[in-house]
């Protein structure tokens, strides 16, 4: 057990603390966790210089001095590890230092003057000074782990920081790259939209330029059909009159022929019926155009199809004879008597007809400029009752078409006919007007060669 009994061994005493107070500033790190304190403990030497020169100045020196000395360096380190006891070592470090304090504080106390303690304290204190420096060392080790634990979770938390910061970044940049990846995106949008409005606009109008044209065929046959009427009014209205004049030349006489004159106003009474009749049919033709022509009111009313059918067959065949005097076709209408009205909106299933009997038309028309032996164009018209549908079916003796065509014939813009002859929208239309206006179908079935038939069929 060391004893200080001369003023030299305090200057051994001095570097001793002085290396004690280096180690805990480096273990503490205290520049960093006190860095008010720090400076200070670099002066822990001068109390030393101090004790030193009062003894050399009195001429006095007690070992207990250097006891005291002790206890002052032990009091600094406790209160240090006090200040930073938040640290986990430094807590460890200051149950090391609490037994080794406690002993210090017993043996200054039990120390006479000289710096001697007691024989009947030796064995005790002994035993005590052994366990303290077991203790101390214990505590010393452990806190030592424990730094070297928080040094590892110090390192991985800066890499788990450097990760996310990594992270942060690249998150950054991604969202940079979104938001690009977005603006350009939301300008493909606009642009999409623009295109759409435009070949929204572009399809409206080739929807009207393909009515326009139906329009034409229709103003073409029906150019042609009404003249019989309008020829059979005129001659009635000429012979109505000549009649008017017997009748007039009759009364003026002075011996009248009532039986003439009956005759007479029979005769002009029947020839107002046949003006009327043929009237009416003049009437019903333009009113037909008038339907054709204006936009569909989306209303379905109950409809003769069988006189529907008729009427287009006999208005496409004139509309295209209208172009060519000398093209000639047979029609073939074929109608069951027993139909019944159906619902449908008359003018939209017209157009329908009219587009698949002009194209009848046009194949036969076609067929027959090759010149083939033997051949009549033919085109008929029939319908039919199947269940709980009407079955209409437009038939040609045309060049037909192959399968491949077939496959494709109602996608819009799709056409057989050369550059300038069709908008390849009629079939698309009807196809449309068929399905989605009536909820009926429309089919084809060809022959390369033999002829072309659509099928439409319409719910009751």
């Amino acid at each position: 057990m060391a004893h200080y009994s001369g003023l030299g061994d305090i200057f051994f005493t001095a570097p001793v603390a002085f290396g004690i107070v280096g180690a805990l500033r480096k273990f503490l790190d205290l520049p960093k966790r006190l860095p008010r304190w720090n400076p200070l403990l670099t002066w822990i030497w001068v109390p030393v210089l101090v004790l030193y020169l009062a003894a050399q100045a009195f001429d006095f020196w007690s070992p207990k001095l250097g006891d005291a000395y002790w206890l002052l360096v032990l009091g600094m380190v406790m209160a240090v590890l006090l200040a930073v006891r938040d640290y986990r070592p430094a807590r460890s470090l200051l149950l090391a230092m609490g037994p080794l304090v406690l002993y210090k504080l017993v043996e200054y106390v039990l120390e006479t003057p000289q710096g001697k303690v007691p024989k009947q304290y030796d064995s005790a204190l002994d035993t005590t000074q052994a366990f303290v420096i077991i203790w101390l060392v214990t505590f010393i080790l452990i806190a030592r782990n424990q730094k070297k634990t928080l040094e590892k979770e110090r390192l991985l938390r800066e890499e788990e920081e450097k990760a996310k910061r990594l992270i942060e970044a690249q998150n950054a940049q991604l969202e940079h790259l979104v938001a690009e990846r977005t603006a350009a995106l939301t300008n493909q949008a606009e642009e999409l939209r623009a295109a759409l409005t435009e070949l929204r606009t572009t399809q409206a109008q080739l929807i009207q330029s393909e009515k326009m044209a139906s329009l034409g065929e229709l103003t073409a046959g029906i150019a042609h059909e009404i003249q019989n009427p309008l020829n059979f009014v005129n001659n009635f209205a000429e012979v109505s009159a000549e009649l008017v004049t017997e009748l007039e030349e009759e009364r003026e006489k002075p011996a009248r022929d009532l039986e003439l004159e009956a005759d007479l106003l029979a005769d002009l009474k029947q020839n107002l019926q046949k003006i009327h009749q043929h009237g009416g049919r003049a009437a019903s033709i333009v009113r037909g155009m008038l339907e054709h022509s204006r936009a569909s009111s989306g209303e379905r009313v109950p409809t003769d199809l069988n006189q529907l059918a008729d009427e287009y067959l006999r208005l496409a065949y004139h509309g295209l004879r209208a172009k060519d005097k000398t093209f000639n076709a047979t029609l073939k209408p074929d109608f069951d008597p027993a139909l019944p009205p159906v619902e449908v909106i008359a003018q939209d299933l017209g157009r329908v007809l009219l587009n698949l009997l002009t194209n009848a038309f046009y194949a036969v028309k076609q067929r027959q400029q090759r010149a083939e032996p033997g051949y009549a164009p033919t085109v008929s018209v029939s319908t039919r009752r199947v269940g709980e549908e009407v079955e209409i079916r437009v038939k040609d003796n045309g060049t037909g078409m192959p399968e491949s065509v077939q496959a494709k014939i109602f996608q819009p813009f799709f056409t057989t006919k050369p550059t300038g002859e069709g908008t390849g929208l009629g079939l698309s239309l009807s196809y449309d007007i068929i399905t989605q206006g009536h909820g009926g179908t429309l089919a084809v079935e060809s022959r390369e060669g033999e002829g072309t038939e659509f099928v439409i069929c319409l719910p009751l």
